[in-house]
């Protein structure tokens, strides 16, 4: 849902891509390094298309094919089979590869954490509730059962 929702806040502009669960290389040569997150977003980047033989299709995203730039925002939906050492070593990834904000959702709890890349890489964001993402220009709630999406200019 989340992934659906910001392809469509996001689709007039053609430099914003949108993905879901495809993998991200962040360095040439490495394939061994690479990070799968539910949702993505990388501003300054060309839409992809899903589709063999697009203009623009991706079957994974290679940051330095992309003029080297990395997914802006990550979101991450936790299942019961991630484990604690997953979950970190994938905010180790993220802060390490340039992410600016990291969001994880626990749908089973209705729980939402967020770091914002600050001077030393990413911080906790303390209160998520009424948070405004301020790449996407939304706005959490988590005050009903489950995540709210905003959309706020």
């Amino acid at each position: 849902m989340i992934y659906y929702n910001l392809e469509w806040l996001l689709d007039r502009d053609e430099n914003i891509f949108v993905a879901g669960d495809l993998l991200w290389y962040p360095v040439e040569g490495n394939n061994k390094l690479r990070q799968a997150p539910d949702v993505m977003v990388v501003f300054g980047a060309k839409k992809g298309d899903r589709v063999s033989g697009a203009e623009h299709y991706r079957g994974s995203y290679m940051q330095w094919k992309e003029q080297g730039i990395s997914p802006q925002v990550v979101f991450e939906i936790l299942s019961p089979g991630n484990t604690l050492t997953e979950m970190n070593r994938k905010q180790v990834f993220y802060n390490r590869y340039g992410v600016e904000e990291y969001y994880v959702y626990d749908p089973d709890k209705n729980d939402l954490s967020g770091w914002l890349r600050g001077e030393h890489g990413l911080d906790i964001i303390e209160t998520m509730t009424g948070w405004i993402s301020p790449r996407l220009g939304i706005r959490f709630d988590l005050s009903e059962e489950q995540l709210q999406l905003f959309r706020i200019f």
